[in-house]
């Protein structure tokens, strides 16, 4: 773990992965890069002076890095700004739209036992969720199918699968 609780611990292992990166020509790698690279506050305690120093701390080092850095996060707003003045790129990629939803859900079911009313391109059309979402529902349906003894995983699985995701997105439709 690179983050620590401790006071000096994060730079620490911070200066100990860009030092090794460095010196071993690697590709350093950020996934949910935003809990790291978050963006500094107005200081009114010691948490929030701290938290400010250990993004100044990688402005400084990244300032220096001669590796690849490949960072991913679905949060950009909570990166500072001051990291994005220090990247040569920053890609983003949109939401899927339906028939690429539709490609999502065919792959991840391609493999399982539908039922005959399972209607992929319906759900496709009918719901806006990302691949990881879809990976969830897909998931989450065949636990339900197998837990109630089914062979197969039919509409009322994955609808049912659809509404606890949306609900973990705070969305209903």
């Amino acid at each position: 773990m690179v983050v620590s609780k401790y006071i000096g611990e994060t730079e620490k292992n911070l200066g100990l992965v860009f030092d090794i990166a460095a010196e071993r020509e690697w590709i350093l790698f950020f996934d949910e890069a935003d809990a790291l690279f978050g963006t500094r506050t107005a200081a009114t305690n010691a948490h929030d002076r701290y938290a400010n120093q250990e993004v100044s701390y990688l402005l400084q080092r990244i300032e220096d890095c001669r590796s690849l850095m490949i960072l991913a996060t679905n949060l950009r707003s909570n990166i500072d700004d001051a990291f994005f003045r220090r990247f040569q790129m920053a890609i983003g990629f949109a939401r899927p739209d339906a028939a690429q939803r539709e490609r999502i859900w065919r792959g991840l079911l391609a493999d399982v036992p539908l039922a005959g009313d399972v209607d992929i391109a319906d759900l496709a059309r009918r719901h806006d969720l990302v691949g990881g979402s879809i990976t969830n529902v897909a998931r989450h349906a065949a636990i339900t199918a197998m837990r109630r003894g089914a062979d197969r995983v039919g509409t009322d699985d994955l609808h049912q699968a659809v509404a606890r995701e949306l609900r973990k997105e705070g969305r209903t439709t």
